[in-house]
């Protein structure tokens, strides 16, 4: 965490210097110096330094070209914008020439200020086109036949010379099912499990691998290992018993490309000694079996040649989209030891890793005999300190060599309790664990006076980090391992608020795009391998992430390619839709169950049905909403109005349905019921206050302060405080050390949340980390603007609760680093703010405020409720 602080501040320094604090963080399709990308129409972001406060680009210039030298030269082959008016910084679009397939291209940007002066170059950065279409591939499926015997994770080989190794060797892999690359004996990249997921059936995704420093003039040894992974039996687009993978090895140089290699009946293929365990669907995930004498010991020309190889076969795959990954890979993150070994029995140990991991276990082994099994099971937490069988396991069967290792490869765990057996002795250092997760960055950090405020959100922020491995976002990965629409709507503001996440919402959103049904359904994960439980809430995912993306991260690429999708659903929904209210609609092969809030704790019934339909009615509101905006956007003004008097006719019926006037109740009183109209609107200006009245009574009296409520209420009630400024609310239920809330997870061991308050199983889940994003908006006061999207300008809104007196907060924005420290001292208020160059704030003051100093002029606030800022850095000092 004090790495993260100070890689933030350091963000933010960078781009507060004076002239010439020059060009950082520079990216291609949001990412950084990407391979293999899915358009030849790329986009190009930067972040500038100010000249000076408030002084920021009024132009730029981009080159491109084919080479590293020819970039240097300032010889942009490819496109050279020339001085550009523009203070735009974020995805700007590359104009040049056309762009190929197989192509590399090197670039550089530089800006101008007001005043006409130039910053420095940026680095050179560099992308590749990936292979975009059909006719770019001339390779073949390859995998093991069926008559091979065991073809779940199979080795498939290729020998080739080359005359001359000049240029760049790209080597194009789309498996299906996870694969590693060897290159002369050494591992390409440090990725780990990937591809990340996709709709089998629908789609695969094609990594590009930059292996020039691995090949080489002469003789070369290639070899792919293959995993199952989602690629299992029965379930959708799986064709083949074992996994499959075409390949293409391609030359570029001098803007040639030339195909060097392809995946065919040529290869060689060799059981690897590893294979999985589980079936890959709910609680049968179990782990890997490693067979140590058949894993080859080398990867040399000279180790595999001591295998007995056989031809590959070429494997019939239905015609499907093969896309570029679009999306980091998944890495290892963070390594740790055990905090604690104890031995419970003969052969027997127990490992605490002392905070709860997704990813993988390496074990160094003593002296084992041939043959000897070593078995590995994994829990996320113990039950009266006993293990819990969580269906988590490994085996390791010995070689008898020495220096064995255990390590898995396409298969992992959710654990904070590694429990060993079958081994007599093992020293702790010999035991690592290691964190996997999609390798985004950081973009945020929160620190406050209050410690349990700093645990809760540490507690979420780990949380996200054990469930985002592969390209998305999970329930949980022992258990289900699903990106549920539903846990995604509830998380996803935080998690883009936490982390940069544009990436992984593209692939993650890629998915739900590609499982909607012809009549507009859609399933409540994705990808979607089963019927999972759910219900509009889950499936409205497909409007609110889309939604979100686009105000954090100014992409508009979010909204036209998923508004046509929404527009679908939306079609779903009105075939479900009686007398103006959406209704029950019905199990299907793909979908189970018709939620309303779901994980609630006890006393709350989730399944009223009343409590149900107001819910759902009000997620089907809050789409209308969003999408009459994006509408509006796309310069859809006529299915805009369309939408927004959808809503009024919607909201009325939800007042009209819904309300006891008598009470000022909606439907069954609980929490979510109370909030939920009020945030989507329903709710007139002339009863607002005795509905929040009775909210705040029920929530004293009836669930003595605590939260009631469960996925779909933390998110929305945290919405509505921060609309409405309520940050005690929030605040002191948060303060709660028992049954339920986040202290009493922490005090029972928690290092993230749980499935449900009780503890019922899972211990990392996605269910309430909706609260995260209330630390940000609410105490740390830094909101974007929806009308300036990617925090250009940035709403700064500190709300501060009473027992709270100070806060740092920084959000790595598109534009650079925002930055809110403030501290309360008595009746004075000191913020210090720092604005990003091509950002601007509304600063919206305390509401019992009377007067405020900004760079040394005092000024009262009188009827001022905000005032405007440029980039910079500012020192405002309230007097209440």
């Amino acid at each position: 965490m004090k790495k993260l602080f100070f890689h933030l501040i350091l963000i933010c320094l960078c781009s507060c210097q004076g002239r010439n604090a020059g060009i950082y963080d520079i990216r291609c399709e949001n990412l950084t110096n990407p391979l293999g990308i899915a358009t030849d129409a790329p986009r190009f972001s930067w972040k500038a330094g100010s000249f000076t406060d408030g002084d920021g680009q009024t132009a730029y210039q981009i080159m491109a070209a084919s080479s590293l030298s020819l970039l240097q030269e300032d010889k942009a082959d490819w496109w050279d914008s020339g001085k550009t008016a523009s203070t735009e910084s974020v995805l700007v679009p590359y104009l040049g020439a056309k762009l190929l397939p197989g192509m590399v291209v090197y670039w550089k940007v530089r800006v101008w200020n007001k005043d006409g002066n130039a910053s420095l170059w940026s680095e050179p950065a560099h992308f590749s086109i990936g292979l975009l279409n059909p006719g770019d591939w001339s390779s073949k499926y390859i995998g093991l036949s069926k008559d091979d015997g065991e073809q779940q994770s199979p080795l498939l080989r290729k020998q080739f010379d080359l005359t001359e190794a000049s240029g760049i060797f790209l080597l194009h892999i789309n498996s299906l099912g996870y694969h590693e690359v060897y290159m002369n004996g050494k591992k390409a990249g440090d990725y780990v499990l990937v591809p990340a997921v996709s709709q089998f059936g629908k789609r695969s995704l094609v990594v590009t691998y930059n292996v020039s420093e691995y090949i080489r003039k002469g003789h070369n040894d290639l070899v792919i290992w293959l995993g199952k992974g989602w690629y299992h039996s029965d379930l959708p687009g799986v064709v083949h018993e074992g996994p499959v993978v075409r390949a293409q090895l391609e030359q570029t140089l001098d803007k040639k490309r030339k195909t060097l290699l392809v995946t065919d009946e040529s290869w060689q293929g060799h059981e690897s000694g590893y294979s999985d365990l589980g079936t890959w669907k709910p609680w049968g995930f179990a782990g890997e079996k490693i067979d140590a004498s058949i894993v080859p010991a080398s990867f040399s020309s000279a180790g595999l040649d001591k295998l007995t190889w056989k031809n590959a076969a070429v494997i019939d795959v239905p015609e499907h989209a093969a896309t570029p990954q679009m999306t980091e890979n998944n890495r290892i993150m963070k390594t740790m030891k055990p905090a604690e070994l104890s031995r419970t029995g003969e052969g027997a140990w127990l490992a605490d890793m002392s905070e709860t991991l997704t990813g993988w276990v390496k074990v160094k082994f003593p002296k084992l005999q041939a043959g000897q099994e070593i078995v590995l099971e994994y829990c996320d937490h113990l039950d009266n300190g006993k293990f819990v069988d969580q269906g988590q396991k490994d085996i390791y069967v010995a070689s008898g060599e020495t220096d064995e290792t255990f390590c898995n490869k396409f298969n992992y765990h959710s654990f904070r309790y590694l429990k060993i057996s079958g081994l007599q002795q093992i020293e702790p250092e010999n035991i690592s664990g290691m964190l996997i997760h999609t390798a985004y960055r950081a973009a945020s950090s929160f620190e406050c006076s209050d410690e349990e405020m700093n645990a809760i959100h540490s507690l979420v922020q780990h949380a996200l980090h054990c469930l985002s491995l592969g390209g998305y976002l999970v329930d949980c990965n022992h258990f289900e391992r699903l990106g549920y629409g539903g846990d995604g709507h509830a998380s996803t503001v935080t998690a883009q608020t936490m982390f940069d996440l544009a990436p992984l919402y593209a692939n993650w959103l890629q998915a739900w795009g590609d499982c909607i049904r012809d009549d507009g359904g859609l399933p409540h994960t994705a990808p979607n391998p089963y019927a999972a439980g759910g219900g509009p809430y889950w499936c409205a995912f497909i409007v609110t992430a889309p939604w979100s993306a686009y105000i954090h991260y100014n992409d508009r690429r979010f909204l036209e390619k998923y508004y046509p999708v929404m527009k679908h659903w939306i079609q779903y929904v009105d075939a479900y839709t009686v007398d103006g209210l959406l209704k029950r609609w019905p199990d299907l092969d793909y979908r189970a169950w018709y939620l309303g809030d779901w994980a609630t704790p006890k006393g709350v019934n989730q399944t009223d049905a009343a409590s149900v339909d107001i819910v759902n009615n009000c997620v089907v509101s809050e789409c209308y909403a969003i999408m009459e905006k994006i509408a509006h956007l796309l310069g859809k003004d006529d299915e805009a109005n369309g939408f927004s008097e959808r809503k009024s006719k919607l909201n009325r019926r939800i007042q009209e349905t819904f309300f006891d006037e008598t009470m000022s109740n909606y439907a069954s009183g609980s929490q979510i019921d109370l909030v939920y109209p009020m945030l989507v609107g329903a709710t007139p200006a002339n009863v607002t206050e005795n509905v929040v009245k009775r909210l705040f009574a029920e929530t004293e009296e009836k669930h003595k302060g605590h939260f009631a409520t469960g996925l779909a209420g933390i998110p929305t009630l945290v919405e509505w405080a921060v609309r409405q400024n309520h940050p005690d609310f929030i605040y002191s239920m948060l303060k709660k050390r028992d049954y339920p809330g986040y202290l009493y997870m922490i005090d029972n061991g928690a290092t993230a949340t749980w499935e449900h308050w009780d503890g019922d199983r899972s211990h990392i889940h996605n269910c309430y980390n909706g609260i995260g994003a209330w630390f940000y908006q609410a105490i740390g006061g830094i909101r974007a603007d929806e009308n300036a999207p990617g925090y250009k300008r940035v709403i700064i809104n500190p709300q501060i609760p009473q027992g709270i007196v100070w806060a740092k907060t920084t959000k790595d924005t598109p534009y650079g680093a925002v930055v809110v420290n403030w501290q309360l001292n008595n009746n004075v208020l000191d913020v210090e703010i720092v604005i990003p160059s091509g950002s601007a704030a509304t600063v919206i003051h305390p509401k019992n405020a009377r007067e405020y100093s900004l760079s040394g002029s005092v000024r009262q606030t009188g009827e001022e409720k905000q005032m405007e800022l440029g980039s910079g850095k500012f020192k405002i000092t309230y007097v209440m």
